[in-house]
């Protein structure tokens, strides 16, 4: 008998498989009607012989009961938004998701629609997409856009591939051959740049976390393609000289795209066409709280000024007097991005979001995110051997980005060691070591929905390790112990030969 073993850092969860007996059965299929099996027998004659099954399919032999235990004991190994006091994931901004979210993007409406039916028998989709896209270039400041992309990055690529798409169609794709990508920009800016052809050109972030306009304009001129930005920054920080750094790109030719990533922080307070963007990307899959953990699914949607409009990808939503239709009317598009109209079901997510806050209380949301994440930032600053570096008594937006050099320094601890000691508390850890700008980096995203009991227990676990850190280091160091499973070797749980992604491969990966 395969026992489960509930001991600290040692449970063992069986596989399904090794659950049951023979025999044992937690759902009766009825039997077919004669003529059903009649059928059945004439479909099999079209299948080659090969792929026809000449034994059961090996399916576990539980009841219901078994069922429900497994899957719920799986459950409590992992950790979300819905389980734990708090979701410090910074850069990836993981708001809760609203269950109402969830029942209507499973609702038979939406989950029964084939985006091959006739437009005129899904009207209600198109309908609520092209509301979507209205509101959403509401909140970013745009002209026109496309919700194609399936997530952030890929919305990123698109946005390129617009720009790209300008300067090709302005004479001027060979001569334009470089992206400015400031030092503490997400990752995926540099790669999606160099995966659209172009070459990129860091620059440097000033004292006060904004980008160095000095070095910015040390490297523009009639080569600079545009720049990729994020406002507020990875640091948290919004750059206060924004409209200053697009008259710098544009007036040499450039154009200024926007990593939406990180909107959270300024919805209905600022919008980026407004602060001299001309293409912007936004994670639905984030701000406008669909799960994001996991790999997906994701929504990237962009937006760009009239001046890119002509190239967005197509098929188009229009509406004539109430009637809504695909349009493929753009001669100088760049093509499809995505099969169909994109992630509709994480679209239906976002745009109940968007519905069910308003106007005022998207705004509402990126005040208490901000107000939280100063909250926790302020605090944590003030413990041993952590520091708040750049923009010295500048607010933070969304998002803190602190540093445990100092306790490095001191004790041996490393930011990792913080992270991976929080889990002890049942506490999510944080981003770590991002941006790279930022020694021991520990990045920290409450968002807006945590109250302030959830902060002040946030707060105290991480005093608590600082304290232990300067008290008994070893301990910070060997953690975690209160969980599934303990300390692991990084490197080895990171090699090919160790993960194990399949039930068909028993394997073990020990400290």
């Amino acid at each position: 008998m395969t026992l489960r073993k509930y001991r600290q850092a040692d449970w063992e969860e069986p596989l399904i498989f090794e659950l049951g007996r023979e025999d044992r059965v937690g759902f009766d299929v009825p039997s077919l009607e004669p003529e059903l099996i009649d059928a059945v027998a004439d479909i099999t004659e079209f299948v080659p012989s090969g792929m026809l099954r000449t034994k059961p399919a090996g399916l576990p032999e539980v009841s219901e009961i078994e069922v429900l235990r497994h899957f719920i004991h799986l459950s409590q190994m992992n950790y979300g938004v819905s389980s734990g006091i708090i979701y410090p994931l910074g850069s990836c901004t993981m708001k809760y998701n609203p269950v109402v979210n969830e029942v209507l993007a499973g609702h038979p409406k939406m989950t029964e629609v084939h985006p091959e039916q006739d437009e005129s028998s899904v009207q209600g989709m198109l309908e609520f997409l092209y509301k979507l896209k209205s509101g959403f270039l509401e909140v970013t400041g745009m002209d026109d856009g496309t919700l194609q992309p399936a997530a952030g990055a890929h919305g990123e690529y698109t946005g390129i591939l617009l720009i790209r798409a300008y300067h090709q169609n302005h004479g001027e794709l060979d001569s334009r051959t470089e992206i400015i990508i400031p030092d503490s920009a997400h990752g995926t800016n540099p790669a999606s740049a160099i995966m659209a052809g172009y070459k990129t050109v860091e620059v440097p972030s000033n004292e006060d976390g904004g980008v160095d306009l000095g070095a910015l304009k040390s490297v523009v001129g009639p080569q600079t393609a545009g720049l990729m930005l994020t406002n507020p920054n990875t640091l948290g920080i919004f750059d206060e000289n924004i409209a200053e750094i697009a008259a710098i790109i544009h007036e040499v030719g450039g154009l200024m795209y926007y990593d939406g990533a990180n909107l959270n922080a300024v919805m209905g307070k600022c919008r980026p066409g407004d602060m001299g963007f001309d293409v912007v990307h936004v994670n639905l899959h984030k701000t406008f709280s669909t799960p994001h953990g996991g790999g997906g699914p994701g929504s990237g949607p962009v937006g760009v000024k009239a001046l890119l409009a002509d190239y967005l990808p197509v098929p188009d939503i229009v509406e004539s007097d109430g009637i809504y239709s695909l349009s493929y009317d753009k001669p100088k598009t760049i093509g499809k991005v995505h099969g169909y109209h994109g992630n509709t079901n994480v679209m239906l997510k976002a745009y109940t979001y968007m519905l069910s806050l308003g106007g005022e209380g998207l705004k509402e949301a990126s005040e208490l995110a901000v107000l939280n994440s100063n909250y926790v930032a302020y605090k944590l600053k003030e413990l041993r051997g952590l520091s708040l570096p750049f923009g010295e008594g500048k607010w933070r937006m969304h998002e803190a980005v602190l540093s445990a050099a100092e306790m490095e320094a001191d004790t041996g601890v490393r930011a990792l060691n913080v992270s991976k000691k929080l889990l002890d508390y049942g506490i999510h850890a944080p981003t770590t070591y991002f941006p790279l700008i930022v020694p021991e980096a520990l990045m920290v995203e409450p968002t807006e929905t945590e109250p302030i009991e959830a902060l002040d227990e946030f707060i105290e676990a991480v005093k608590e390790i600082s304290e232990l850190a300067y008290s008994d280091p070893e301990e910070v160091m060997n953690a975690p112990k209160n969980t599934t499973i303990g300390k692991l070797d990084e490197a080895k749980a990171a090699h090919p030969k160790t993960i194990c992604l399949s039930w068909r491969t028993y394997c073990t990966m020990a400290p």
